[in-house]
């Protein structure tokens, strides 16, 4: 099978199990496209996530199309766009009429409630696997201080405490962010 088939499966299997949006799905569109078929390096998947937030639209969105066109060109691009959205439009017309038709059902209400907190999790297991990719460039928990990006680190609590000081817009933080970037990492 050629690359953009794989690229449209593979997206369409993550559409199809994206439950609770862009930052819970990261650890698996990881899974898939870092481990188990190797198409890009865990850096290039890091610069991925990254770009993928600063552009506009959904980030699981945003990142199929990024990681297709780093796999396949344009045409993987769209590959895996078409897979990552399909299902999911699929899904919600489902769950819409489902809702509509379930709507005073306390059962219903408690599974979204449990829904909640799994998607809660994941996301803290997203920001915890690019916290680790940052300041240490593995996803491997360490507790070797000499191997921590000392640089990185201070460039985050410094634009935290922008953040929380001054309540500075986060695109504002963004852009220092890339321009502090840009001097430190040449």
């Amino acid at each position: 099978m050629n690359v953009v088939w794989q690229l449209f499966f593979t997206f369409f299997k993550i559409g199809l199990l994206s439950i609770g949006g862009g930052y819970a799905i990261i650890p698996l569109i990881r899974e898939q496209v870092v481990e188990k078929n190797g198409w890009i390096s865990e850096k290039v998947f890091t610069d991925i996530i990254t770009i993928s937030q600063m552009t506009p639209g959904p980030l699981a969105v945003n990142t199929s199309t990024f990681v297709g066109l780093q796999i396949g060109g344009g045409t993987g691009a769209l590959a895996a766009t078409i897979g990552c959205i399909v299902s999911g439009v699929t899904i919600s017309l489902l769950l819409y009429h489902f809702f509509q038709t379930h709507q005073k059902s306390a059962y219903v209400l408690e599974v979204l409630n449990g829904l909640k907190s799994a998607s809660s999790g994941l996301i803290i297991s997203a920001s915890c696997t690019i916290m680790l990719l940052t300041l240490y460039g593995s996803d491997r928990p360490q507790t070797d201080f000499l191997a921590l990006n000392w640089t990185a680190l201070l460039l985050f609590l410094a634009m935290l405490f922008l953040l929380r000081k001054y309540k500075l817009n986060p695109l504002v933080i963004m852009l220092l962010s890339g321009i502090a970037g840009v001097v430190l990492y040449r």
